[in-house]
């Protein structure tokens, strides 16, 4: 099964592709889809990523989706825009006809580091680790393949469950 994460943003949504095989997990690719914020047009950094994204879901034609929940801060129009960005995040999969999975960052973390508030160095060195060799194109994709790594580990648990529960009936 082929897993895309993505970690929203305006300026940066980092996305990573993963293959699922079992319990092995294997790189497939990562990025950043970037808008420029100098033209002050916020529907054109919108079209931007959308138009990043769709040629991404092209190229690698993932069986899943999932989206990290985007942090609240205390500026409500950042907020806003962010939260805009992330509605380009869920869109995007489900015009290719993907249910799109959606995980809190302490979720995320925990799946893919064992604890729910670790540091992004810790998220980035254990998807290092889950990923052996993997060139990392910057910290909003190492999040993004943590993302993707979080998705697979929780879609192979409810296929062991779904299985479990087929064979006692």
């Amino acid at each position: 099964m082929r897993v895309l994460g993505i970690d929203p943003g305006l300026r940066n949504l980092g996305w990573g592709v993963i293959d699922a095989v079992g319990a092995r997990i294997v790189h497939v690719a990562n990025g950043i889809c970037r808008s420029d914020g100098d033209d002050g047009s916020l529907a054109r950094r919108l079209a931007a990523l959308h138009m990043q994204l769709t040629e991404v879901l092209r190229q690698y034609r993932p069986d899943a989706a999932a989206v990290e929940h985007t942090f609240v801060n205390k500026d409500a129009v950042a907020t806003l825009k962010l939260g805009q960005a992330r509605g380009i995040a869920l869109l995007v999969p489900a015009q290719f006809g993907l249910e799109v999975g959606e995980y809190a960052p302490n979720a995320v973390k925990k799946t893919v580091v064992g604890v729910g508030h670790a540091a992004k160095v810790q998220v980035d060195h254990m998807v290092r680790i889950h990923l052996p060799g993997v060139v990392i194109t910057g910290p909003d994709a190492a999040d993004a393949l943590a993302v993707a790594i979080c998705h697979a580990h929780h879609l192979q648990s409810a296929g062991r469950l779904q299985a479990a529960v087929r064979a006692a009936g």
